[in-house]
């Protein structure tokens, strides 16, 4: 049966022909490059085109990863929230070296980003947190976001608790949760070509200044 799935798995063919990017295309500046694609991405109803791999480097210095979602971005970097006490954030503290990957498969596009990780502001992630619906606000108040349960009853139970001991009053963001900022040092777009051509276009940050190459796919 193994056998008969890896065959299958070997198999599998998509000739990508559905765009091109070229020399003309390239933007000098890759985060205005990255607007540009985020913005055709969510034109083309990309299944959520903020999802993003988020790969952290373990204490034994091993890599971890696991999806999670764009929040925001500008020139200074890209923002995602989450739990500081998670295995995300024990290993973002004890090396702030991550990588994010964007995979569109509906345009055929990949987008990989490496640089460094910070908090944002106390005030930013306010502003996000009381923004969220209240149900998740409680929801990250009462994940213990990473630890061993029991069972998906300590979850509701913890839930609960936070719920009723509102008493109606609005919940305060929790110290231990907020928000990411990735400030790259790369970018490389990926697009998908016929052949297994891929058109690849890889910016690394000199200064204040970004330079771009062509990379063989």
């Amino acid at each position: 049966m193994n056998e008969l799935t890896n065959k299958k798995i070997a198999a599998l063919r998509v000739d990508y022909s559905l765009k091109e990017f070229d020399e003309t295309h390239v933007l000098a500046d890759p985060i205005k490059q990255f607007s540009v694609w985020f913005q055709e991405a969510l034109e083309a109803d990309v299944n959520e085109p903020n999802a993003m791999t988020l790969a952290t480097v373990k204490q034994d210095n091993t890599p971890s990863a696991r999806v999670v979602l764009l929040k925001g971005f500008n020139d200074t970097g890209f923002t995602f929230f989450t739990n500081y006490n998670s295995h995300k954030g024990q290993q973002i503290i004890q090396n702030p070296n991550v990588a994010l990957v964007f995979c569109w498969l509906e345009l055929q596009r990949q987008i990989r980003i490496e640089g460094k990780v910070s908090k944002i502001s106390k005030q930013e992630s306010d502003n996000y947190f009381y923004s969220r619906p209240l149900s998740s606000q409680i929801g990250a108040i009462a994940s213990p976001q990473s630890t061993v349960i029991e069972g998906r009853h300590v979850l509701e139970e913890i839930y609960s608790s936070v719920k009723n001991n509102l008493h109606e009053k609005a919940p305060e963001r929790p110290e231990h949760w907020g928000g990411y900022k990735v400030e790259p040092n790369l970018i490389e777009f990926w697009q998908g070509r016929s052949s297994r051509l891929h058109d690849r276009f890889e910016f690394v940050r000199n200064g204040n200044d970004w330079k771009h190459n062509r990379l063989a796919p």
